[in-house]
């Protein structure tokens, strides 16, 4: 049997690539947790906390397809170089903030939905710049390696927050955030490609939004997904942002086991990552999806009744794995078929319903975290993912091709 664990690797842009996501992503979690546990600290509001996660999202649903016109314009290192650049500063001012003792909750608010703003922008040039650095041929074992990486770091960086703010204070996790950025600054400014082909002169933005929605529309197989990705960020995703509230106030774990589980959730998603590096393109895509979706949402709703740190962490694997497989595998199956001129547009729809929804789920489920309580939200949730799931699998498994 021939593995693949690691073929994207022979690409050396895609090396280097790597090699600053690992550092960068670490802080960007360590940030993601620090954040949620600030905000708990100002407000002790579940509802806040869902409105920041949401205001970090809003944006994309405004600005991410015309991210995407705009990545299918621009060279895409130099697009990355913009956004990573911006993202240091954000992070730099909210550590600022907290050093002087005067940062508040509509600071902590703003700077998200500003980072929301530039991630806009730089989640369809991230999507849509991995096959150019690894080829068609190793797409699916780019995005699987690029996601493995991803929760490498979401493994460590939570966990290695949740000591520092034990032991120094939150303000060392925005700082480190903002240092971590320069690692992937760095190797965007020294990989090497060929001299590349010249872009056909700009239409109206409005007409090549247009034609990337249209094209959507007319491929069931993107089309599909696309729907099946939207009900993951409504009801699926949301629980993140609720994730201190358990830490806190259901499990009795603090800080430092708010780190540990997200650190567990992170290894549930690694291994997804790894799996499908090594297994992903033995198998039809939709198979995969399907499955991982079910096993995360039931891994979900179970965590939701758990009252015990031990089991709920265990149920945070599977909940991480199945998110992360099934959105590696929808990102490899709809680029797999787009073709590079649409790359772009179509990825920015993704980005659009992978994060842009969000903060409508946030908002449905943190509101009903309020009335309500979190365990029963995230139950809710969990319940309509599984309903959700089971009739869009009915409905198009006739039309979904083979993979």
């Amino acid at each position: 049997m021939k593995f693949k664990t690691f073929s994207a690797l022979r690409h050396r842009n895609f090396r280097l690539f790597l090699s600053g996501q690992a550092i960068s992503l670490g802080g960007t979690w360590m940030q993601s947790m620090a954040q949620g546990w600030l905000v708990l600290r100002l407000t002790n509001s579940a509802f806040y906390l869902s409105l920041v996660q949401a205001m970090s999202s809003l944006p994309i649903l405004f600005f991410s397809l015309a991210g995407g016109v705009v990545a299918d314009r621009m060279n895409k290192r130099r697009l990355l170089l913009i956004t990573q650049t911006s993202s240091l500063v954000l992070a730099a001012v909210l550590g600022v903030l907290v050093s002087l003792g005067v940062v508040r909750f509509w600071h902590v608010l703003i700077l998200a939905g500003l980072l929301g703003v530039v991630n806009s922008f730089d989640m369809p040039g991230r999507q849509s710049f991995i096959i150019e650095m690894v080829g068609r041929e190793d797409l699916m074992n780019g995005i699987a390696l690029n996601s493995a990486v991803f929760n490498g770091a979401r493994i460590v960086g939570p966990s290695a927050a949740g000591f520092l703010i034990s032991a120094v204070g939150i303000a060392l996790c925005f700082y480190l955030n903002a240092l971590s950025f320069l690692a992937i600054i760095f190797v965007l400014a020294i990989m090497r490609f060929e001299k590349p082909k010249e872009k056909p002169k700009p239409r109206p933005m409005l007409k090549e939004l247009r034609e990337g929605l249209v094209y959507v529309r007319r491929t069931p197989v993107v089309k599909h997904f696309i729907i099946f990705i939207s009900i993951t960020s409504l009801f699926m995703i949301p629980y993140i942002a609720l994730m201190p509230i358990f830490a806190r106030d259901i499990l009795h774990i603090g800080a430092k086991g708010l780190g540990i589980m997200m650190g567990f959730a992170g290894v549930g998603a690694l291994t997804g990552s790894l799996s499908l590096a090594t297994f992903g393109h033995r198998a039809r895509k939709e198979v995969i999806a399907f499955t991982a979706a079910f096993i995360s949402a039931m891994a979900l709703l179970a965590f939701s009744l758990s009252r015990t740190p031990v089991i709920s962490y265990a149920l945070l694997i599977a909940v991480g794995w199945g998110m992360i497989t099934q959105f590696s595998t929808v990102n490899a199956a709809i680029q797999n078929v787009v073709p590079d001129e649409l790359r772009g547009r179509v990825m920015s729809l993704y980005v659009l319903v992978m994060l842009g929804f969000v903060p409508v789920g946030n908002l449905i489920i943190g509101t009903l975290a309020h009335y309500v309580g979190t365990p029963h939200a995230v139950a809710f949730g969990a319940i309509v993912c599984i309903v959700a799931y089971a009739a869009l699998l009915a409905f198009t498994r006739r039309e979904l091709p083979s993979s």
